[in-house]
């Protein structure tokens, strides 16, 4: 469902002989970093890209962490936007490319931003493309709503899971049409109740973070579908939790009983967000 997300990565090209990008840590000085980089937010795990080159050219930022690659469009629309440094604590190196023709694409600036171990687990709480809490409104007020009363992090999940699982159908004729880069809308997905599993797992993580339950995005295989997939892991009592609404959804509208918790040697990890 997903190949598309890993071949945009593998297909990336680098155009040879182009200027390098000069290197900067989060704790440099300000007139050391590249204008297009906000590494002021890595406290948080994250970091703020802002680029205003031309509107007509694609562009990408690629972040990169001991031989661990991210690669994610950035929005012609938002030219703003905030990523995970969700590879734990350590260097990151923050490349931002632009478009020359096809999938080749030329390096405008590289630079370095340090994680520190205190903000390494703080990305997943955090608001950055795929799980923009800040600006769903309307999941953010749900789950408000659905977690009011609930005293531990655990009974909050129950709740936003029994919500999603009970409400969100799978739109198999989306999962078919998907055919390039594809982000989530929290709220778009409350507002027509369907979404595929990228869409449950994102608004999932949304409630949950927009909550202060830490809670990861995560791609890749399981035994219970064949196609790429997307489903949660949820911090609670001190451990990772992982929930996959998106299977609980397909067993509880068919009237089976699901527990909200998977055994997580069914899944193989390829992507945290």
């Amino acid at each position: 469902m997903y190949k598309w997300i890993l071949k945009s990565v593998l297909a990336l090209t680098l155009a040879a002989g182009l200027t390098a990008g000069t290197g900067a840590t989060a704790n440099a000085a300000a007139a050391q970093a590249p204008s297009w980089v906000d590494a002021s937010y890595a406290k948080q795990g994250t970091v703020g890209v802002h680029y205003g080159g031309a509107a007509s050219k694609r562009h990408k930022v690629m972040i990169a962490k001991a031989g661990t690659v991210y690669t994610y469009d950035l929005s012609q629309a938002k030219r703003a936007e905030i990523f995970p440094l969700q590879s734990g604590s350590g260097s990151y190196e923050v490349t931002l490319l632009e478009q020359i023709s096809g999938t080749s694409y030329k390096k405008i600036g590289s630079t370095s931003v340090q994680l520190q171990a205190s903000g390494a687990n703080r990305v997943f709480l955090g608001s950055v493309q795929n799980v923009n809490w800040k600006e769903s409104a309307s999941a953010t007020a749900l789950a408000k709503k659905l977690t009011a009363g609930k005293k531990t992090d655990r009974a909050k999940a129950e709740a936003v899971h029994r919500y999603v699982t009970a409400q969100i159908r799978y739109d198999f004729a989306k999962a078919k049409s998907l055919g390039g880069a594809y982000l989530p809308s929290a709220d778009g997905t409350l507002a027509s109740k369907t979404g595929i599993c990228y869409d449950y797992s994102s608004l999932m993580a949304v409630m949950l973070r927009s909550s202060g339950v830490p809670t990861k995005l995560v791609m890749g295989k399981t035994t219970y579908v064949k196609e790429y997939h997307a489903w949660n892991e949820i911090y609670l009592n001190g451990r990772w939790v992982t929930v996959d609404a998106t299977v609980d959804a397909a067993y509880k509208q068919a009237g089976q009983k699901v527990s909200f918790a998977k055994d997580s040697g069914k899944y193989s990890v390829q992507k945290v967000y």
